[in-house]
């Protein structure tokens, strides 16, 4: 199961390459058609970027779910070793919760996508509505894989 999930990460990381660039390029012709005659004022730009924005955002927190680097904060100074464990629990069911909301609260919004088309660049809603439900269900891959592997420990120190 790792491997897979390895493998899923892999592809993640390539989808969010991919948007930065369907980011980079629309701004990129947006900015230069502001001093250079010769290219068109293309509308579809702004929403392209914009849509292209949020596939980052939410790749990019599934990544950071995956690597661990994301949802967890060290606020205050050291704790013992059983404390830490309980800490580690607590944010990893929050997590779990968090996934669980995002899957079906993201999957009731993305089907207002279903009937749905962009003003400008007439793109279906769905293909933007979705990376809700798709970061949920990566993020409960992603979180019961931690919990697997933190139980797993407990029981290798105990």
């Amino acid at each position: 199961m790792k491997r897979i999930l390895k493998i899923y990460t892999q592809i993640l990381k390539i989808l969010l390459t991919f948007m930065m660039i369907l980011l980079i390029v629309p701004v990129f012709l947006q900015i230069v058609s502001r001093f250079v005659d010769f290219i068109p004022r293309y509308i579809w730009t702004e929403e392209i970027a914009r849509f292209a924005f949020i596939w980052i955002i939410m790749l990019g927190a599934t990544i950071a779910v995956r690597e661990g680097t994301h949802f967890s904060v060290d606020m205050l100074g050291n704790y013992s070793p059983r404390t830490e464990n309980i800490l580690r629990q607590i944010l990893l069911i929050a997590m779990l919760v968090f996934s669980i909301f995002f899957l079906f609260g993201g999957w009731i919004f993305a089907q207002t996508g279903l009937m749905q088309h962009s003003e400008i660049a007439g793109l279906p809603m769905i293909a933007i509505y979705m990376a809700w439900p798709l970061a949920g269900l990566s993020w409960l891959f992603f979180v019961c894989e931690q919990l697997y592997d933190h139980f797993a420990d407990q029981e290798k120190t105990h």
